[in-house]
């Protein structure tokens, strides 16, 4: 598989930290500030983003590892700038170091992991896999 992905890649966004993320909410915590499972997925969400234009349209990307540290709070109604770069390329499997910050406050930061799937052949094992649980 030859794919155009350029090497050193940067991809920002700036989120929203709404009440539905906060570690109250999705059960992570008691405050009202930025959850952790939350921080995860933007940081997973903005790394997919990233590459995803660089694929084929039968193609995606999965997440496979995380390994971040969450360094200091953010509160609900802030806006984060969450960042991955793109750092390495091994044949399939994608390595981002990701970081989320309010203004010039690292709010958490580590390497997320992601692997280039077909999106039908990987939506064919997910059936299998429910299939033999049903038997």
């Amino acid at each position: 598989m030859s794919l155009e992905i350029p090497s050193n890649l940067v991809c920002a966004e700036e989120i929203a930290v709404g009440p539905e993320h906060s570690a109250k909410h999705v059960g992570s915590g008691d405050v009202e500030v930025l959850s952790t499972p939350s921080m995860i997925a933007f940081m997973e969400m903005v790394a997919l983003n990233c590459v995803q234009r660089y694929l084929p349209d039968n193609m995606t990307t999965v997440g496979i590892r995380v390994d971040v540290k969450h360094l200091n709070p953010a509160p609900v109604g802030s806006k984060i700038v969450v960042e991955a770069k793109l750092v390495k390329i091994e044949g399939k499997k994608l390595v981002f170091e990701v970081r989320a910050k309010l203004g010039d406050t690292v709010i958490g930061e580590g390497v997320h992991e992601r692997y280039i799937v077909d999106r039908q052949r990987f939506l064919d094992k997910v059936r299998r896999i429910l299939s033999q649980l049903k038997t």
